[in-house]
């Protein structure tokens, strides 16, 4: 098994797949790995829903796509344009072999009357639900696969939920789709550390005074 951290700078987002399936075993080793992420309070507030099948796949894409469109139609775009990036999201989410729903309940979350508070421990949910997602993303690449983790539910969450018949305390964040790699895109540019390094206000004030 490749070290860690040579899975964590080789995996890639892939969103063109081979026809190749994905055995339940390789797909349980992946769900097992989100199982064991970090989570505030171990609440482990994540729920997933595995589509594998080409109808299921097809009636959520179709559903995500019409709420698109009439976003960005919404958003002032024209509509043919609307309509070609709706086109090719659903096409990506379609074409790939595992399709996995990303969900989040507060259902096991600490309880607060404070609306700032509730605010906070949803903040929390879905944090904790992020660390699940590359647990995924990671493992799957150790196995061989490719994997992209896209927004999409997360902007219509109401047409999710009912297209594929969810609990309402489910609240779509995420969709992942898996699969074997039918590209070899390179590696996108990151930042240098030192961009990504804050410093503290109160210690460059005290060196100042010195």
């Amino acid at each position: 098994m490749p070290a860690i951290f040579d899975i964590i700078k080789k995996r890639r987002s892939i969103r063109k797949y081979s026809t190749r399936k994905v055995s339940k075993k390789i797909l349980n080793e992946i769900l097992e790995a989100a199982r064991w992420a970090p989570s505030a309070h171990n609440a482990q507030p994540w729920r997933f829903i595995v589509l594998s099948k080409t109808e299921e796949k097809k009636v959520l894409a179709d559903a995500m796509s019409e709420a698109r469109v009439k976003d960005l139609i919404k958003n002032q775009m024209p509509p043919e344009h609307a309509m070609e990036i709706a086109k090719r999201s659903t096409e990506r989410f379609e074409k790939a072999p595992t399709v996995i729903v990303a969900c989040i309940t507060m259902a096991e979350v600490p309880k607060h009357t404070d609306e700032d508070k509730k605010n906070v421990e949803r903040d929390l949910a879905i944090q904790s639900l992020g660390a699940a997602i590359q647990n995924m993303l990671l493992a799957a690449y150790s196995r061989g696969l490719g994997g992209c983790w896209f927004c999409a539910p997360a902007f219509c969450r109401v047409e999710v939920r009912e297209v594929l018949g969810l609990p309402e305390e489910f609240e779509p964040q995420a969709l992942i789709t898996l699969g074997y790699a039918a590209e070899k895109p390179d590696a996108p540019p990151r930042k240098p550390l030192q961009a990504i390094l804050g410093s503290c206000s109160r210690n460059e004030s005290s060196r100042r005074m010195e």
